[in-house]
Order: C-alpha cells, then sequence, then structure tokens
C-alpha cells in the first residue's frame, strides 16, 4: 500500500494548521497518496557534490494512473465555484510561504542557484498564486440584438500536463499550477529530471488542499516527457523549456490534437554602444533576473 497524507497523521491544511512537511524523503502525488516506483534515481547538489536523496522514476504505468485520477477529479471540480478554486490557492500560497526556509534550501541543493536567489523565486511564486487567486472569467457578449445573442464562455479544458525546466523549479511550476487550478483543470506536474526534488514537495503539499487528482506529480527520467505528450486522455501540454524540446512537444502532441502552449528559451541580443552610461542601462536591459 502506498504512503499516504491521511494515512500518517498529518494535520489538514484547510482547517488553519500549517500541514507537517518532511524533506528528506521524496515521493510521487497519484490522488493524493505519496507512492513509490521500483527504480529510483538521485542529483548531486552542486554546492557540495555529495548526492541529494533518491527520487521516483515514473514509468507508463504511473502516468496511466494519474491521468485516470485526474480524470475522475476533473468534472466535481469544474463545479467548484471561482471563490472556492480562489480560496485554495490563498491557503496554498500561505502554506508554501510558511515552509520558505525549507524549500529555499532545497533549491538552492538541487538547482545550485545562491539562496538569496531561493527566497526571491518562491516569494515570486507565492505572488503569482494570489495574484491568480483574484482572477476573474467574466462571459464576454458578442452580439445582443433581437434576433440573437452571442455569450462568449471560457470553460475547463479538462487534464493539463505541466512540463517544468530546471532553472526556476519552484517559480515555473506555480505558473503551470495556478492558471490550472482558478480555471478548474486538473494538473499533472512533471519536474525537470535535472530539478525534481521541490516539485515532488510542492504537490506533497497541496494534498492537504486540493481534492485528490487535481493536483499531481510524477518525476522520472528523459522518457517521460513523450508519455505525457503523447497520452490520449492529456488535453493540454504547458511546457517551458528550449527551442528544440518544443518543437518535438508540439511534433508529440500533434496526432491527439492537444492544445499546447510553449515558452520556449532563446538568445535575445541586446546591442549596447560604447557610448553609454553601462551602470545605468544594465537595469533596464535585464530588469528582473539578477545577473
Amino acid at each position: 500500500m502506498s504512503p499516504s497524507a491521511t494515512s500518517t497523521g498529518v494535520a489538514n491544511g484547510t482547517n488553519g494548521h500549517n500541514p507537517k512537511l518532511e524533506f528528506e524523503i521524496y515521493h510521487n502525488v497519484i490522488n493524493n497518496d505519496l507512492t513509490n516506483t521500483a527504480k529510483t534515481r538521485h542529483n548531486i547538489n552542486p554546492a557540495t557534490t555529495e548526492p541529494n536523496p533518491e527520487v521516483p522514476v515514473s514509468t507508463q504505468e504511473d502516468v496511466d494512473k494519474a491521468v485516470a485520477a485526474a480524470r475522475a477529479a476533473f468534472k466535481p471540480w469544474s463545479n467548484t465555484t471561482l471563490e472556492e478554486r480562489g480560496a485554495k490557492l490563498v491557503a496554498y500560497a500561505d502554506a508554501i510561504e510558511s515552509y520558505k526556509h525549507e524549500f529555499a534550501k532545497l533549491l538552492t541543493a538541487e538547482q545550485g542557484k545562491p539562496l538569496a536567489q531561493s527566497y526571491q523565486e518562491i516569494g515570486m511564486a507565492t505572488t503569482w498564486l494570489r495574484a491568480f487567486s483574484t482572477m476573474t472569467i467574466p462571459d464576454e457578449t458578442i452580439e445582443d440584438t433581437e434576433e440573437r445573442r452571442i455569450v462568449l464562455r471560457y470553460v475547463p479544458l479538462g487534464i493539463v500536463a505541466g512540463l517544468i525546466p530546471w532553472n526556476f523549479p519552484i517559480l515555473l511550476a506555480v505558473g503551470k499550477i495556478a492558471p490550472a487550478v482558478i480555471t478548474a483543470n486538473t494538473l499533472i506536474l512533471k519536474p525537470s529530471p535535472f530539478a525534481p526534488y521541490c516539485n515532488l514537495k510542492l504537490a506533497e503539499l497541496g494534498i492537504h488542499f486540493f481534492p485528490p487528482g487535481v493536483l499531481q506529480v510524477l518525476s522520472g527520467e528523459e522518457d517521460l516527457g513523450p508519455m505525457f505528450t503523447t497520452h490520449p486522455d492529456i488535453d493540454k501540454i504547458a511546457f517551458t523549456g528550449s527551442i528544440a524540446t518544443g518543437k518535438k512537444v508540439m511534433a508529440a502532441a500533434a496526432p491527439t490534437l492537444k492544445r499546447v502552449t510553449l515558452e520556449l528559451g532563446g538568445n535575445d541580443p541586446a546591442i549596447i554602444c560604447d557610448d553609454v552610461d553601462v551602470e545605468a542601462i544594465i537595469p533596464k536591459v535585464n530588469p528582473t533576473f539578477p545577473c
């Protein structure tokens, strides 16, 4: 039997108490159960060169189980109100913030960025969650005459797979979680093989705020991504990563006509002439991320 967050005496995050979250052992999250795999792997802490803990290596069977759970959860979740979903996002953001020290240390240990930047990423992630909690999805009246009334209404799509890169694993996972949850879709995260740890804990923490099947996570190796992009019962792929991989994602999603959102990295040149004030221009060229 897989370990369960409810069978270990963990506090319910919706009752006013912070849920208990351990950062030593890592599981997949399928249908709000913490699950293991026959094969595991680990990454190396780039600062110490010591091995990080073992993480699951998911198979097609794990993907199928997660997709089935997401499909079962979709209908009841899509019948919740925008206000209910927004409240859950705020509570989830508060819980992440309560573990900011643990998440910051973990992010540095798996990804290698300085601790100050890890705290910055967590702060940006909780800001995103709270911002999306205020989102409204109004109907749009396209035409209203004596003859007819045409209304554009946005409805949930279904199951979303979020493919997360290694460079900002918390922020970019939240960038998939928040819009999917607030619009009443169900979401399965697939972390980068190079940075799976924070994503696994984000979904584990989500157990205490979202119904089974709404937010899940599967870690694995390079072959895991195609299991999502080609799966016949996944409705949308949200991918952040390289241009080369983005092309593969789009091609793999085409046979099943999945909706696809691609946020692709690239090199955007900025030519700075020798007659400018360098100290003044650098913040304008790169205003968001530290150099």
